[in-house]
This record gives C-alpha cells, sequence and structure tokens, in this order.
C-alpha cells in the first residue's frame, strides 16, 4: 500500500516513479518554525505597528527638507543643495501617485532591515558550532527587537525624507559583505554598488568606503573583492555626477558640499583669531544676536534670516556661497583647531544622552514626534505633493490609531545611554575575539561610530542622524557575542575555483 505521505513524481527519461517524503517537508517546516518562533514574534510586532501607524497617519510625515526631494521627484532635475539619489526611488513610485505607498514601502524597509540584522546574527551563531538553533534565534530576536520596535525609528519611516532609504542600503551593503566569511568579487562589487548608491542618497555615506574597505582589507577578503567593491561604489557616483552637470553644467553630486562643514565651524569660529578676507567675513556670527529658540548656532547661520549667506549672490545655491563657505570652514579648523575636535567630541557624546533636548531647534524636534493634528499643505510645497500623490498627499490624522502612536513613542524609544551601552558591548566582544580583529563585528561596530561621528564632525548633531548608528550597533554586539569558530571566521583570502582536471 502507497505510503499516504508520499507523492510521486516522473523524471524525464526514468519510468520509475519517484516518490517526494510530504513528512520531511512537514519536519522541515516544524524545525524552522522552532528555530525562529521568537523572531516571528517579534517581527509581527513590528508589523503591527507599521500597520497601526499607517491606519493613523495614511500620508507621509513632512520634514523641511521634504520639498526639495519631492521637487527633485517630480522635475526629475537633481537638487543644488543635497544628493537626491532618494528622489530617483520616489520617481520610480511616482506611477501609483500615493504618498501612502511610499510610506509603505519605507515601512517594508524597517521590516527588511530588521530581519537582516536578525538573519546575520543567527548565521553568525550558527557558525559557532552546535546544533542547537534556539540561542541563535533568541541572540537575534533580541537584537532585532529595538530595530522593529523603536517607535524613533518608524516615525523615520513614515517620513518623506531620505533617512530610511539610506539606511536600508547600508545594511544591505554590509549584510552582502558578512553573509559568507569568503567573500567573493561579486559579493563585493554589489556591497560597493550598494553604499555607492547610499552615498548619492546622503552625503554622509561618501566616507563611509573608507570603513567597508578597512574592513575588507583586514579580513583578507582578497583584491579582487576589495577592486571590485572600489569600482562598483564608483558607479552611482559618477552616473549621478554626469545627471548633475547635465542640469548645471557642472561635474558634482551638490553645489553645497562646504555649506555644512562652515555650520559645523561656524560654533566655535572666531573672525578675530581666523582674520578672514572681507569676501568671506560676511559669514561671520562674531557679534549677531543669537535666537533664544535656536540653540543650534549652525541652523540660525545657515537657514535663517540673519544668514551672512543673503549676502552673497546667488544665496545657498551659488557657486561663490559654496566657495566662501569652505574657505571660512578651513580656516576655522586650521586656526582653532583644538575648539574643532571639542565641538566634535561634544556632539558625538550629546548622542549617549539619557534625556533628549529640543535641538537644534524645538520645531525640528517636534517635527520627529507623531502629531496630534497636522497644518494643510501650502505653496510649492502643496504643489508638488498633490502633482506626486494626489488626494493622498493631504495631511490626515485618524483616531483611535493615531493616538495609539502617539502614545507609544512616548516611552518606546532607545536612549541615548543605551545606545552606548550597547556600543560597548559590542567593543568588548570583538576585544575577546583580538586574533580574530573582532570578527565579524568589526564592520558595522565600525559603521556604526562612523554614523555618530561624521555627521558631528561635518555638519551638527541632530537626533534624526544617531537613528542609523542603531542597527549597525546592535548587529555588532549581535555578532560579538556569538564568539564564531575559528574555521567559520578565520580570515582568508579567497582561492580561485580549480579547472576541473580533463578526463
Amino acid at each position: 500500500m502507497a505510503d499516504p505521505m508520499t507523492v510521486k513524481t516522473a523524471v524525464p527519461g526514468d519510468t520509475a516513479p519517484q516518490r517526494f517524503p510530504l513528512r520531511r517537508l512537514g519536519l522541515g517546516i516544524g524545525r524552522f518554525a522552532r528555530a525562529h518562533w521568537l523572531f516571528a514574534i517579534v517581527l509581527s510586532a513590528g508589523l503591527a505597528l507599521r500597520v497601526i501607524t499607517i491606519l493613523g497617519y495614511p500620508s507621509v510625515a513632512w520634514f523641511g527638507d521634504s520639498n526639495t526631494y519631492l521637487s527633485s521627484a517630480v522635475q526629475l532635475v537633481p537638487s543644488l543643495l543635497r544628493p537626491c539619489g532618494y528622489s530617483l526611488m520616489l520617481w520610480l513610485l511616482r506611477f501609483a501617485h500615493s504618498l501612502t505607498l511610499v510610506a509603505i514601502v519605507q515601512h517594508l524597509m524597517g521590516l527588511a532591515i530588521g530581519v537582516m540584522v536578525y538573519a546575520l546574527i543567527w548565521r553568525t551563531a550558527r557558525a559557532a558550532g552546535g546544533r542547537r538553533t534556539w540561542p541563535a534565534g533568541v541572540l537575534g530576536a533580541l537584537a532585532a527587537l529595538p530595530v522593529l520596535t523603536d517607535a524613533s525609528l518608524i516615525h523615520l519611516e513614515q517620513m518623506l525624507m531620505a533617512d530610511e532609504f539610506f539606511l536600508f542600503l547600508l545594511v544591505a551593503a554590509v549584510t552582502v559583505a558578512l553573509w559568507r566569511p569568503r567573500l567573493r568579487w561579486w559579493a563585493g562589487a554589489l556591497a560597493g554598488l550598494l553604499m555607492g548608491a547610499g552615498a548619492v542618497t546622503r552625503s554622509v555615506g561618501l566616507p563611509l568606503v573608507v570603513v567597508v574597505v578597512v574592513c575588507l582589507l583586514v579580513r583578507r577578503a582578497g583584491w579582487r573583492a576589495v577592486i571590485a567593491s572600489v569600482v562598483a561604489f564608483a558607479v552611482p557616483l559618477i552616473a549621478y555626477g554626469f545627471w548633475f552637470q547635465s542640469a548645471y553644467g557642472k561635474f558634482a553630486l551638490t553645489n553645497a558640499d562646504q555649506i555644512l562643514l562652515y555650520g559645523r565651524t561656524v560654533a566655535f569660529a572666531d573672525c578675530a583669531k581666523m582674520k578672514p578676507p572681507p569676501d568671506v567675513a560676511v559669514l561671520c556670527m562674531d557679534g549677531v544676536p543669537r535666537d533664544p529658540r535656536i540653540p543650534g548656532v549652525a541652523y540660525q547661520a545657515i537657514w535663517t534670516r540673519s544668514s551672512g549667506f543673503h549676502k552673497i549672490p546667488g544665496a545657498l545655491g551659488g557657486d561663490d556661497a559654496n566657495r566662501r563657505a569652505g574657505e571660512f570652514a578651513r580656516l576655522a579648523i586650521t586656526t582653532q583647531p583644538g575648539d574643532y575636535a571639542r565641538i566634535v567630541l561634544r556632539d558625538t557624546f550629546r548622542a549617549f544622552e539619557w534625556n533628549r533636548r529640543p535641538y537644534p531647534t524645538t520645531w525640528t524636534a517636534g517635527e520627529y514626534v507623531f502629531p496630534k493634528t497636522l497644518t494643510p499643505l501650502t505653496g510649492h510645497l502643496g504643489e508638488v505633493a498633490y502633482t506626486y500623490g494626489g488626494s493622498t498627499a493631504t495631511p490626515t490624522v485618524v483616531e483611535p490609531y493615531a493616538g495609539w502612536m502617539r502614545g507609544y513613542q512616548s516611552w518606546a524609544y532607545l536612549r541615548g545611554t543605551i545606545l552606548g551601552v550597547i556600543l560597548l558591548i559590542g567593543l568588548g566582544g570583538m576585544i575577546t575575539q583580538w586574533r580574530r580583529w573582532g570578527g565579524p563585528a568589526l564592520l558595522p561596530w565600525l559603521m556604526s561610530v562612523a554614523l555618530l561621528v561624521i555627521p558631528a564632525a561635518t555638519a551638527d548633531f541632530d537626533y534624526r542622524y544617531m537613528l542609523p548608528a542603531l542597527p549597525f550597533a546592535l548587529l555588532a554586539a549581535g555578532t560579538a557575542l556569538t564568539r564564531p569558530s575559528r574555521e567559520a571566521d578565520r580570515p582568508q583570502p579567497v582561492a580561485e575555483a580549480a579547472e576541473p582536471a580533463p578526463h
């Protein structure tokens, strides 16, 4: 009598029936469920929170930079002020004429980031040896929990801003780079391509390629993988540069790359010490009354009516403004290197404070929380928003779902001090693996630190800037605690596949 738990299949050229045991399929599903049941609960919770968010806020959350990104997507022209790789993503989604779809896609990216964090930690823990999978599942689920349930990250996904797309690209690049102990050249190229896409999405991604290349060299990934990653990283930058040149006649990513650095240095710059030339001195803030509503000096120096850029032809988007801002910044750093180092350290460690302050302005901090009410869209933003998204552009608050997310966000976010503890856990785990250069935790740990230091060194502190560091800190801590076996994590150059011997 035939086994009811088997099915017959036919193989071409073979008259004998083949039997596929359905019982094995059931056992495989059962093992998978036992291995990942805890993460399934965490993932379901993350999905539920995002569904509630969409129900409570059917459209996207707007920010000051949203106008730039959406205008570039509608007109398909790069911005003078910031890289617009994110606008290309918006352009690809324009066919649906739905900003609700944009929010849903970004929430799916957030879920995918949590899955990648879990998968990398689980895979690394499994490589440590043994057949018991529950410790790997528990460790991975605990690391993915903040990524999937942190209210600030969920709100970041809701915003019409480049941050979530940027974070998704970086985590995907690190996942590709760490998925196998021995990195093949094509995987290195894919990781570099994703990093390059991130660099044309947010300028902070440009120096991050150095972190990736250094980690590949330390882990002896092989020169083919390293060269492939560097070449592939350059591809999106070159393509974007030609796009920018077609619009403005200049090969570049932006026309304002020095202005943010100026904002970093203006907080400590003393023009009496710097003695800038007259055309640069118009940017000095010495003697300009400080606005008590704006703790961040950079914000006042760049974006308000007291900004010196209003005295320069072309203002922020002009070549002259960018040149003068760069000269001012170089003078400030070379004249006052100690003050520059102090302010970078201050704003780096500001990310680890327990309580969040209203910085750089009170209204900026207010845009990072789910609101009770929303104002109608007017002016140019309203024009491009309704052109792109039709009725879905209308700011809407739907209760009780919106109220649930407001209450949830009041407590369900990771404190800066806890982020610091997570980074210390990752560092401690890497120290115990010093013979293997910190193991697979080295790359995500350095990425997390770099994402905190680079904005503090090149722009200004913003709580939105510290959020991308969280998934990498958790990934570093999780992989550092797995203590992979020496065979699985031994850094070796990639060997070329041997040619088959002739018969």
